[in-house]
C-alpha cells in the first residue's frame, strides 16, 4: 500500500511539475509577445490622409476631384503646402477646378505651389507671388543666352551705356527670377527657345531700375547656375579696364610768382620786377 502511495506521490509531483514548466513557457511567451507588441507600436508612424495626382498632370491642365485620389501620408513628413481635404482643394461654393502650373508625376503630392488658384487659369498673374511685378526685357541671341534661357531659370542683368564721358557695363541686378521666354511660362519645356522678350519677376523698385536701364543702355542678361547663393559684389568695366589701361598722372606745373612795382615815368607807368617777400 505504502509504495503504490509513494508511486502516486512521484507521479503526482512529477505531472506538477510538468505543468508549471508548462506554465512558465506560457507566461514566458505571452510576456515576449507583449513585449515585441509594444516595441512595434512605440515605431509606428502616425499616418494622415493627402491628395495625390491619379495621373500624369501637364503645364495648363484643369484638375478636378477625377483627377485625384487620397492616400496615407506620413505625418511627419508632410510636404509645404500639401492639401489634406476636399474642403482644402475646392471651398464649398467656389469654382471646382484648378490649373496645373508645374508638371506632376502619378502619386506625387499636390502642392499649392504646383497649382493655380481654383478657378484660375495658367496665366503670369498666378505666377507673381506677393507684392511682385511682371516687367519684359527686350533680348537677342547674344543677350539672351543662345536661347538657352527656360522660365524657372534665375539670371543676373547687365546694362552697357555712357556714364560719365565713357562706355561702361554694369551689373544692376542679381538673382532675378523669368516667369516667362515670349509667351512660354511653362517651366517643364526643355527645346532651346531664340527668345525676342522675356518677362522677369521684380520688386517696383526693381521694375523701375530696369526700365530706366533699358532706356538708356543695352541690357544683357547672364544665366545663374541652379543652387548658386553666392552674393555677387559691384561689377563695372570700362574700355580702360577691359584693356588694362591706366590713367596717366596729371602733372600740374608750379607757377613762378612774380613781383614788380609800379613807378611813373613822366605821363608812363612802367611795372619793374622785384624779388618777392613774404
Amino acid at each position: 500500500m505504502r509504495m503504490i502511495f509513494g508511486l502516486v506521490l512521484i507521479v503526482g509531483l512529477g505531472l506538477a511539475g510538468f505543468a508549471v514548466y508548462m506554465a512558465q513557457g506560457y507566461i514566458q511567451k505571452y510576456e515576449r509577445q507583449l513585449a515585441e507588441e509594444r516595441a512595434a507600436r512605440a515605431n509606428q508612424v502616425e499616418l494622415v490622409t493627402v491628395v495625390v495626382a491619379k495621373e500624369d498632370l501637364r503645364y495648363g491642365q484643369r484638375v478636378t476631384l477625377e483627377n485625384l485620389r487620397p492616400v496615407k501620408w506620413p505625418k511627419d513628413s508632410l510636404p509645404k503646402g500639401v492639401f489634406q481635404t476636399r474642403e482644402d482643394l475646392f471651398p464649398e461654393g467656389g469654382p471646382q477646378f484648378r490649373t496645373v502650373l508645374r508638371a506632376m508625376e502619378a502619386g506625387e503630392p499636390l502642392l499649392a505651389v504646383k497649382v493655380t488658384e481654383p478657378g484660375a487659369d495658367a496665366g503670369l498673374t498666378s505666377r507673381l507671388a506677393r507684392g511682385m511685378r511682371a516687367f519684359a526685357i527686350r533680348v537677342d541671341v547674344a543677350s539672351g543666352v543662345s536661347g538657352f534661357l527656360r522660365p524657372g531659370d534665375t539670371v543676373d542683368v547687365f546694362w552697357t551705356g555712357q556714364s560719365q564721358n565713357k562706355q561702361v557695363t554694369r551689373l544692376i541686378q542679381t538673382g532675378i527670377q523669368l516667369i516667362a521666354v515670349d509667351q512660354i511660362a511653362d517651366e517643364d519645356t526643355s527645346r532651346p527657345l531664340i527668345a525676342r522678350t522675356v518677362t522677369v519677376e521684380a520688386t517696383p523698385q526693381q521694375v523701375a531700375a530696369l526700365a530706366q536701364a533699358q532706356s538708356t543702355g543695352r541690357l544683357s542678361l547672364s544665366l545663374v547656375g541652379a543652387g548658386d547663393d553666392e552674393v555677387v559684389e559691384m561689377v563695372e568695366v570700362d574700355q580702360k579696364t577691359l584693356l588694362g589701361i591706366e590713367d596717366a598722372p596729371v602733372i600740374v606745373e608750379e607757377k613762378k610768382e612774380v613781383c614788380t612795382i609800379r613807378t611813373r615815368r613822366g605821363a608812363e607807368v612802367v611795372e619793374i620786377p622785384i624779388p618777392c617777400t613774404n
